[in-house]
């Protein structure tokens, strides 16, 4: 899901006297890919929220913006798409390089993916036409839409795959990666997966745990998950799992304090196993546990656990 990590966001307000810097996301991407739902994310973590803003129109909102002396830091989240009949990847590339030149503009293009089967089943569901679906399939609106985008893709800041996240996880996941210099300690969330089915595009640390014992070959354990105290018994009685865990815990302590000197808001550390149901789940439980304990602001997620 990270195409690249977002550039370095200022950490610390603006000292007196200084032009405030204005951070600026921009917010495109796939119809029925979560534009409104990111955009309210951002909006509760304090950026002022501008949906549908032509995009000849950014670099005169944030002129006066630039221009102010003193004052604090602004934050401002534009979501631009093609509700607009002038959009393009050409247009976005006019309107955005000159901002992304200048040195008072911190600027991050963020763009929404989604698997084309999901997108169509949204659309379906919703009973809503796609923008570009004009009077043929869905679909060929979706494909038309990907094809066009593909350049911006190509691109983007930070590139989020929305298939298998809820509503709730989109939000915090973008939150987390763009809350402002005032906020907390570094976020990390802790992602369970399966090999299967394919890596976490979200992921910035990726850890494989096949070389644990595997509760799917016990006949009792294999329907359950590693939620359950008995698989996480089973998981744990492996001589290697104590020192691999302990390894992580210690190692992320190490570079959690060095991410965020560094500008990083939040870490996605993912933990594969085969089917994403028994060891990885026991080893992303555990390991949120214990950096929760060590003081740490920390999510867990199981992508796969409830796939069969």
């Amino acid at each position: 899901m990270t195409a690249k990590a977002p550039r370095k966001q200022q950490d610390t307000p603006p000292r007196e006297g200084m032009r405030p810097r204005v951070r600026l996301a921009l917010i495109t991407g796939l119809s029925g890919a979560g534009r409104t739902l990111s955009l309210k994310a951002l909006e509760d973590v304090g950026y002022e929220a501008i949906d549908n803003l032509p995009l000849s129109l950014i670099e005169s909102l944030l002129y006066p913006l630039t221009q102010q002396r003193g004052g604090s830091e602004r934050a401002i989240a534009i979501a631009v798409d093609f509700r607009q009949r002038s959009f393009s990847a050409k247009a976005f590339d006019q309107a955005t390089a000159p901002l992304a030149a200048r040195g008072d503009i911190d600027m991050n293009v963020i763009f929404l993916d989604c698997d084309n089967e999901v997108l169509a089943r949204r659309f379906t569901e919703t009973r809503r036409r796609h923008p570009l679906g004009e009077d043929r399939p869905v679909m060929d609106g979706i494909m038309r839409e990907r094809q066009l985008l593909a350049p911006i893709r190509d691109r983007a800041d930070l590139l989020i795959d929305t298939s298998n996240l809820t509503a709730g996880e989109l939000r915090a996941l973008v939150g987390g990666h763009f809350r402002l210099f005032n906020a907390p300690n570094l976020a990390v969330s802790v992602l369970s997966f399966s090999y299967r089915q394919g890596l976490p595009r979200e992921a910035d640390l990726v850890f494989d745990v096949r070389f644990l014992a595997n509760p799917h070959y016990v006949e009792e354990l294999r329907p359950l998950t590693g939620r359950d105290p008995g698989v996480g018994a089973y998981v744990a009685a492996d001589p290697a799992c104590e020192p691999f865990l302990a390894s992580l815990s210690q190692m992320l302590e190490t570079l959690l304090p060095l991410y965020q000197r560094e500008g990083k808001s939040y870490l996605t550390v993912a933990i594969g196993c085969t089917g994403g149901r028994h060891r990885s789940v026991f080893s992303a439980e555990e390991l949120t546990r214990r950096l929760t304990a060590a003081g740490h602001e920390v999510q867990v997620r199981h992508r796969d656990a409830d796939k069969q």
